[in-house]
């Protein structure tokens, strides 16, 4: 692969694969707000906050980093009060209990509203208003969790670029294939991908620290006690669904534990990385094919999800467990051609998994989503692939990819309006 080839794609994978504390749709809000904040020059007296249906969806029911506090408000409070702008999607990294004081303070003065944004087709933007005495400034964010696009200061604009829509968006991939997604991981210069470590490291440690509390509804850490041992076994298998487990457990509920998100989302940074590691490491694939299988897993998910855009009514682990797919037929041995129907196998299984917003139970969709990866690799290996004849499948791996992404994009928009009016209308005791 030409080298300005493999520079561009290197860029590309820098860009989508980046830490976060907290789930990223609250936290690109607090990124927002935090913006505005620093525009604005002072702790404002009134923010208004605008969201897309499906920004609202993701940000209802999921825990806020070192606040013991789920949901938008307080995220919102303290990107006014200790968020930092150029931290990215780890905005709030510097959280503390007095910090968390002063946010819900703030939130008993009622200066926060919070609505959906009308007349836009965007499914990820975000519009915060701050205020104080006569100045005011504004920031939104459109298309991208951390790419802004306007910033205001008393009506003036300080900075501005053209929103991309979801298709122009899509089309940045446009000139990538799973095959030059498979050559580029598999042939690169070591030295070129060692950087994809990181997010094995940053992962690991998200699952290990889960173990140490109970977050969630603590799946990952059921599935290592005897209860769970005792009907999965102490196998490959138990540990890859654990460990994935566990990190979406803590994450989901609010720790205070930086992972590495993939493509805007850190459960598909999680579900691209640990069922990845944890193979390799059982399986004792050397250090350079773990690096190979770990690009190969993120740069799929990153290819898949460009064409589907950053936020839609299919659950990102379908995603990010077709790139682990990807990268468990790799480490045992597979070919590009049993990793396309690796693929193949992903997207004839998991189709149609609805996001029902980011929340503890999350856990349970990524422990599916990895289950089947293992299960499509199992297949793959032993050239064993759901044909063109079934259903979404077609003999072009890059057309059934698509296939996905189309039923996930559009298809399903009628279900992302639904779900959003169930979630916003049910009664809770």
């Amino acid at each position: 692969m030409e080298k300005t080839l493999r520079e561009q794609i290197i860029a590309l994978v820098k860009s989508e694969v980046v830490p976060a504390v907290g789930c990223t749709e609250p936290i690109a809000v607090a990124l927002c707000v935090a913006k505005a904040t620093e525009t604005l020059g002072c702790v404002p007296e009134k923010i208004d906050v605008l969201l897309s249906a499906n920004i609202l969806k993701n940000a209802m029911g999921v825990g806020i980093p070192g606040t013991g506090m789920i949901g938008l408000p307080i995220a919102i409070a303290l990107g006014a009060l200790i968020g930092k702008s150029a931290y990215e999607l780890e905005v709030l990294k510097d959280v503390t209990d007095e910090a968390v004081e002063r946010g819900k303070a703030y939130l008993a003065e009622n200066r926060i509203n919070i609505s959906l944004k009308e007349g836009i087709t965007e499914k990820l933007y975000i519009e915060v208003k701050v205020s104080a005495g006569d100045e005011t400034a504004e920031a939104i964010i459109c298309t991208s969790h951390k790419d802004f696009l306007s910033v205001k200061k008393n009506g003036t604009f300080l900075y501005e670029k053209p929103c991309q829509s979801e298709n122009e968006e899509g089309e940045e991939c446009s000139w990538l294939t799973l095959r030059q997604v498979y050559e580029f991981a598999t042939t690169a210069p070591i030295e070129e991908i060692e950087f994809i470590r990181e997010a094995q490291v940053l992962n690991e440690r998200a699952a290990e620290e889960s173990l140490k509390g109970n977050y969630g509804h603590t799946l990952g850490k059921t599935l290592t006690r005897p209860l769970g041992k005792g009907i999965f076994g102490d196998t490959i298998f138990s540990h890859i669904i654990s460990s994935t487990a566990c990190a979406c457990d803590a994450r989901m509920a609010g720790a205070k534990i930086p992972v590495m998100s993939n493509s805007g989302s850190g459960n598909q940074g999680i579900c691209a990385t640990l069922p990845v590691v944890k193979f390799a490491e059982e399986n004792h694939n050397t250090d350079h094919e773990l690096l190979r299988a770990l690009m190969l897993s993120h740069l799929t998910a990153i290819y898949i999800k460009q064409s589907l855009g950053a936020l839609s009514a299919l659950c990102g682990c379908v995603v990010a467990s077709t790139g682990s797919a990807c990268g468990i037929t790799y480490l045992m041995g597979g070919n590009y051609e049993q990793i396309t129907y690796a693929v193949k196998n992903m997207v004839a299984n998991l189709t149609g998994m609805i996001c029902d917003g980011a929340k503890p139970s999350c856990a349970l969709k990524l422990a599916s989503g990895v289950s089947t990866a293992v299960l499509s690799a199992m297949l793959a290996v032993q050239h064993n692939c759901v044909t063109s004849v079934e259903g979404i499948i077609e003999d072009d791996v890059d057309r059934s990819i698509h296939n996905l992404t189309r039923i996930g994009k559009d298809a399903m928009d009628e279900t992302d309006r639904c779900v959003l009016e169930i979630m916003t209308h049910k009664k809770c005791e």
